[in-house]
C-alpha cells in the first residue's frame, strides 16, 4: 500500500484505539425511544410513518432535486455489495425488524439532510450516512462502556487527536455537526491510506487503523489477498462492515426487498445559527420559542448552562425556530445574552473558590475581567457571567448529569486541584478523603487515565454538618442499554460503580448471582441512565 509509510507515525497512537466500543451491536427496536417524543419534534411533523407516502423517484432529475431524501441518497450509492453470508444474516435481521428502520428515520430526521450535504461536498460515498445507524442508531446521547459518545461514537483520545473539542463547557462528540465534520475528515484520510478501499476504511474506523493495517501486512507476507473479506479481524469488525452493506442493500434495492423507508422531505429542516459569542441556553431557548430541554437535545454537545466562552457559539435549530431566533438576536443587545453578577472579593477568597460559587471556571473569570495570573485582592470587584435560571432547570447539562452520577450531597465544597508532577489518582484520593472512582467521574476520566501536570481537577468535599441528601432526582433520565464484556480484574462491585447501577440490578438483568465469579469475556446487559454516567 503506497500510503502506509505516510501513516506510520500515527500507527502507535491509533492502533487498537477504536471509535466504537467492542460491544457494539444493532440496537433492538424496543430499545429505541421515539425521537419525536424525545425531542418534541412532533410539533414540526418532520415525519409520520404512513401519513406521508414517499413520492416516486424521478430519474430524469439529478439526485439533489429528488423529492425524497432517501432517493437523493440511493441514487448516489456506489459501493459494490457482494454475495456474502454475513451480509445476508444482517439483512435478514433488519427485514425481521421493520420498526427499527422507522425509528432510525425519526431519529435521523433533524440531521440527515445536513449530513448528506457534507458528504456530497467531499465527494465521499453516500453509504456513510448509514454509519451512525450501526454506531449509535442516530442517538445523540449514545454511550458505550468504552467511553464512546455521540452519533459517530468517538472515544475521547481519538476525538481530541482529530481536533474535536472536549472541555468543561463543551463535548464535541455529542455535537452532531462538529462530530460529523470530524468523522468525515477521518474517513477521507482512511480512504487515502487504504488506496480508496472503502471497506478497509470502514473497518479501520471501527477496529482501529493500526489493527487493519497490520492484518493487511500479515496477509501480504503470507501471499494472501488483502481485501476486507480475506483479513483476520476481531469479530466486531468482521460484522461491522456487513451491517453497513446490508443496510445499503435494503436502501438501494428497497423495492426488491419491499422495505419502506419513511418519507423524509429532501429539504433542510434544521439550520445552524452562529451567535458569535457566549449565550445562556435558557435565554436562547426562550428567544427561539422552544423549551430548554428541547433546545438542549438538538445541541447536546453543550455541557453547561451556556455555550462555551471561547466557542463554539453555534446552535442547531428547526428552520422556523432558527428564523425566529435570528430575529430575536437582531432585536436584542448582545450584552444581555448573559446574566451578570458583580462580586466583591472577600478576605481568603481565590479565583477557584469564586468560580465554584458561580458554577463557572477560573479561566472564564480571568477572561471577562482581563486578569493575568491568579492574583486578586480583597475589595476588588469582579464581573461574573451566571446562569439566568436555577441550575436544576438545565436538566440535560453535565452539571445535572454529574450531580446525579455522584449522588452528590447538598452543602458540598468544590476544590480545583492543579495537577503537579508525580500526582496520582490514589494520592489525591487519600489527600482529599474521596475515592479514586469519584475523582475520575467528576472529571470525565477513567481511573486508568494519565494525569497531566497543569491539568485542573474538580474535587467535591461534603460539609460535615450537612445532611447527605441524594441529588439523583435532578435531571431527566436518558436510558440506554449497554452490552458489557467482562475484563480481567472486573467485579460486580466495580462494574456497578462504573455505570452507577446496583449489584442487585446487574444480578436481576443477567440472572446471575454475586456468589459466582465473573469470567473474562462474559457479556452482561446493563440498563444505564447516561445522564448519570460521566465516563
Amino acid at each position: 500500500m503506497k500510503n502506509f509509510l505516510f501513516a506510520a507515525t500515527t500507527i502507535t497512537l491509533l492502533s487498537g484505539c477504536q471509535l466504537l466500543s467492542s460491544d457494539s451491536s444493532t440496537v433492538p427496536p424496543e430499545e429505541l425511544p421515539q425521537y419525536t417524543q424525545e425531542a418534541g419534534l412532533e410539533r414540526y411533523a418532520l415525519i409520520h410513518p404512513g401519513a406521508q407516502p414517499a413520492p416516486a423517484v424521478d430519474r430524469q432529475l439529478p439526485a439533489q432535486l429528488q423529492a425524497d431524501l432517501w432517493d437523493r441518497i440511493r441514487l448516489q450509492m456506489a459501493l459494490d455489495i457482494p454475495q456474502n453470508q454475513l451480509i445476508d444474516s444482517h439483512r435478514d435481521w433488519y427485514l425481521r425488524h421493520p420498526a427499527y428502520i422507522d425509528r432510525i428515520a425519526q431519529r435521523a430526521a433533524p440531521f440527515l439532510h445536513l449530513i448528506v450535504e457534507e458528504i456530497e461536498k467531499r465527494d465521499l460515498p453516500l453509504e456513510l450516512v448509514l454509519v451512525p445507524v450501526v454506531e449509535s442508531a442516530y442517538d445523540t446521547f449514545a454511550y458505550s462502556h468504552g467511553r464512546a459518545s455521540g452519533i459517530w461514537q468517538f472515544i475521547p483520545s481519538t476525538a481530541r487527536h482529530y481536533g474535536l473539542g472536549i472541555d468543561w463547557w463543551y463535548d464535541g462528540r455529542r455535537d452532531v455537526m462538529a462530530a460529523t465534520t470530524t468523522a468525515l475528515d477521518y474517513f477521507d484520510r482512511l480512504a487515502k491510506i487504504f488506496d480508496g478501499d472503502w471497506l478497509l476504511a470502514m473497518a479501520a474506523y471501527n477496529g482501529g487503523q493500526g489493527r487493519v493495517m497490520n492484518a493487511v501486512r500479515r496477509n501480504e507476507r503470507e501471499g494472501k489477498p488483502t481485501d476486507f473479506w480475506s483479513l483476520s479481524l476481531p469479530r466486531e469488525t468482521r460484522n461491522y462492515v456487513p451491517k453497513i452493506l446490508a443496510l445499503s442493500e435494503l436502501l438501494r434495492d428497497s423495492e426488491e426487498w419491499k422495505v419502506v423507508w419513511p418519507h423524509l422531505p429532501n429539504q433542510r429542516v434544521t439550520d445552524i445559527v452562529d451567535v458569535g459569542q457566549q449565550i445562556d441556553l435558557a435565554l436562547a431557548a426562550d428567544m427561539a420559542g422552544m423549551s430548554l430541554e428541547e433546545l438542549h437535545r438538538y445541541n447536546s454537545g453543550y455541557n453547561r448552562w451556556a455555550t462555551a466562552p471561547d466557542g463554539p457559539h453555534t446552535l442547531l435549530l428547526p428552520v422556523e425556530r432558527a428564523n425566529q431566533f435570528r430575529a430575536a438576536l437582531a432585536e436584542s443587545d448582545p450584552s444581555d445574552w448573559l446574566a451578570w453578577q458583580r462580586h466583591q472579593v472577600r478576605s481568603g477568597e481565590t479565583l477557584s473558590t469564586i468560580a465554584q460559587r458561580y458554577n463557572t471556571t477560573t479561566e472564564t473569570i480571568q477572561q471577562f475581567n482581563d486578569i493575568n495570573g491568579s492574583l486578586i485582592r480583597r475589595g476588588d470587584y469582579l464581573l461574573i457571567p451566571v446562569a439566568s435560571q436555577a441550575l436544576e432547570r438545565y436538566t440535560l447539562s453535565a452539571e445535572q448529569r454529574l450531580a446525579a452520577a455522584q449522588n452528590r450531597p447538598q452543602g458540598q465544597n468544590k476544590i480545583e486541584h492543579r495537577v503537579q508532577r508525580g500526582d496520582t489518582f490514589w494520592d489525591l484520593a487519600r489527600k482529599y478523603k474521596v475515592t479514586v472512582a469519584n475523582i475520575a467521574r467528576w472529571n470525565n476520566m477513567a481511573p486508568g487515565d494519565m494525569l497531566r501536570p497543569g491539568q485542573t481537577l474538580a474535587i467535591w468535599q461534603t460539609n460535615s454538618n450537612e445532611q447527605n441528601v441524594s441529588a439523583s432526582s435532578s435531571g431527566t433520565p436518558v436510558m440506554r442499554t449497554v452490552h458489557y464484556q467482562v475484563r480481567n480484574g472486573d467485579s460486580l462491585a466495580l462494574i456497578a460503580s462504573r455505570f452507577r447501577v446496583t449489584i442487585a440490578d446487574i444480578e436481576r438483568w443477567n440472572s446471575i448471582s454475586r456468589e459466582r465469579y465473573l469470567q473474562p469475556g462474559q457479556r452482561l446487559t446493563l440498563h444505564v441512565d447516561v445522564t448519570k454516567v460521566t465516563l
